[in-house]
């Protein structure tokens, strides 16, 4: 591409909203140029490390506070567990000082499919439990309250009750432990592999009924639920009462609003108007790579949430 080109679509995607390409690229890696604040979303979208790198560089914080000058009030990352206890306590107080708010990590079990609950096995159990134990610390270096449960793998051996019934057991143990520190696990259908126990969000909801704490609710995603189900708002009006938490992601493809089939404004309005004030991750890739991908992504939420 011819660089009058690409700098002339770069400014229109800019300038769609309201930042200069020449702001941008005017400031070195880890500065901000109060200029350049956007205001605050009406909602409180959640974006990722990485998302804004190309604009913001590899750190972290930088990367956290050029989202905070972009309007996002919240963040989630599901490998904060992962991470040192120095950055975890750095991005506590980054948030604070930016007021945004935690959002998702994932509690450790070692995977997705692995150690599952369904199977019911003490060992599989004591490494949810233990995962459980280890995230309340990290819950509080980064002012956390939701935390990412994937129960497991399907067990093919056995019967879909006797599996039901090892999960909520084994919920209700994770529930007893983050309770008392006002923590909810929120249950993540997916849609990834049709190994999965947990696929669909009645199931979840059935769950979280049994499990009955306000320590175990749905984290519902937009993205695997509308593979897996469709009738996202039928069924997020179903399950309403036991959602805690929303993510997104468009399909297919799995990038931002506006880049697929779902019709995000419809939904977002749709969300906002039942009353939720709490958190939609912004679980997705970029469509488009660098810089001008990111400014994409900010301007699809932007045109999204405008209703």
């Amino acid at each position: 591409m011819e660089r009058r080109s690409f700098i002339k679509k770069s400014t229109m995607a800019a300038s769609a909203f309201g930042l200069g390409l020449s702001g941008i690229n005017a400031m070195p890696k880890g500065a901000f140029n109060s200029t350049l604040a956007s205001k605050k979303f009406k909602m409180h979208f959640a974006p990722h490390l990485g998302m804004f790198k190309h604009h913001a560089g590899n750190d972290p914080i930088d990367q956290i506070n050029f989202m905070a000058d972009q309007g996002f009030t919240a963040f989630e990352d599901n490998n904060m567990m992962t991470r040192d206890v120095s950055l975890q306590t750095k991005i506590g107080e980054t948030l604070a000082k930016r007021n945004m708010t935690m959002g998702v990590f994932v509690i450790q079990k070692g995977g997705n499919l692995n150690n599952t609950l369904a199977a019911g096995k003490q060992e599989y159990i004591d490494i949810f439990l233990d995962g459980c134990k280890k995230a309340v610390d990290v819950a509080k270096r980064v002012n956390a309250k939701w935390l990412t449960v994937v129960p497991g793998g399907f067990q093919r051996k056995l019967p879909i009750g006797i599996q039901d019934a090892h999960v909520i057991e084994a919920l209700r143990r994770g529930a007893n432990i983050l309770e008392p520190h006002g923590l909810t696990m929120v249950l993540e259908p997916l849609s990834d592999s049709p190994d999965l126990y947990l696929q669909r969000s009645d199931q979840t909801y059935m769950i979280c009924k049994a499990v009955n704490s306000p320590a175990c609710k749905i984290l519902f995603d937009i993205y695997h639920l509308q593979k897996t189900e469709g009738h996202i708002i039928r069924n997020i009006d179903l399950t309403w009462d036991e959602i805690a938490y929303f993510q997104i992601g468009d399909n297919p493809g799995r990038k931002e609003p506006t880049t697929g089939e779902i019709n995000y404004k419809n939904i977002f309005k749709h969300i906002q108007n039942k009353g939720f004030t709490g958190i939609l991750g912004m679980e997705h890739g970029n469509s488009v790579k660098g810089k001008e991908g990111e400014l994409a992504v900010i301007k699809a939420y932007r045109e999204t949430s405008d209703f």
